[in-house]
């Protein structure tokens, strides 16, 4: 397994837009896509100001605005030591400052859709509570198992800054121990849980988005950096 100098020594510029291309053509895809989904009423009901299409549309852009930021870290970070070379020791602090607040924004600004939709989503109510509620209890557990067994330091791209982070032993416990990204693969189904408890169409369309476009920075972005920290299989 390569060491982040040896990483840092031998990456090119090809090496930081690997994939970016494809990143930035999905979203722009996907943008449009959800996007044309969302509804909107000429009389709609406004909270905080805005309409529940508007803060689709802001938790869209939010959710753009975070993986983009993420990518050029990530990727400046790896090859460059970018984020190192101007904090130092306080790197990861500094990058915690950044990242922790956009990623908070995205299930707030959700809820803040559905909260302001009135519209119904489906003749069954009950349903989308019962579905919603086990969505929402089951990201939950699987949020826990980040934050004990894999830990923030590890989600925040620890591997990216200290050469520690990358020897560490994946983690099979909790909700790791039924899929080696329970981040990705299960903390986000809290977003469609979200959505089914409002009963708003407009959630729905935001956590169809969020959740899709999460997977196109991991592959996009995740996959190829830890071919490179790992070494590639």
């Amino acid at each position: 397994m390569p060491n982040l100098q040896e990483i840092r020594e031998n990456g090119t510029l090809a090496n930081i837009v690997e994939g970016q291309l494809q990143h930035i053509g999905i979203a722009i895809l996907m943008t449009f896509g959800a996007l044309a989904l969302l509804t909107k009423g000429s009389n709609d009901p406004t909270l905080l100001g805005l309409t529940s299409h508007s803060w689709a549309t802001v938790s869209i852009f939010l959710a753009l605005l975070h993986q983009i930021i993420v990518a050029l870290v990530f990727r400046l970070q790896l090859y460059r030591g970018l984020m190192t070379r101007l904090f130092g020791d306080r790197d990861m602090r500094i990058w915690a400052v950044i990242f922790l607040p956009l990623l908070v924004a995205r299930p707030i600004s959700l809820i803040l859709t559905g909260w302001a939709d009135t519209g119904a989503l489906s003749g069954f109510r009950a349903g989308e509570l019962v579905i919603g509620g086990l969505l929402v209890a089951v990201a939950i557990w699987a949020m826990h198992s980040v934050l004990v067994y894999f830990t923030i330091p590890r989600a925040l791209g620890g591997d990216h800054f200290r050469d520690s982070y990358a020897a560490m032993p994946m983690v099979d416990q909790g909700a790791f121990r039924y899929t080696a990204n329970a981040m990705y693969g299960i903390v986000f189904l809290g977003l469609w849980g979200i959505a089914l408890l409002f009963g708003s169409w407009n959630a729905l369309v935001v956590a169809l988005f969020q959740h899709a476009y999460i997977w196109v920075h991991m592959y996009c972005t995740e996959k190829p950096d830890m071919d490179r920290i790992y070494g590639s299989p």
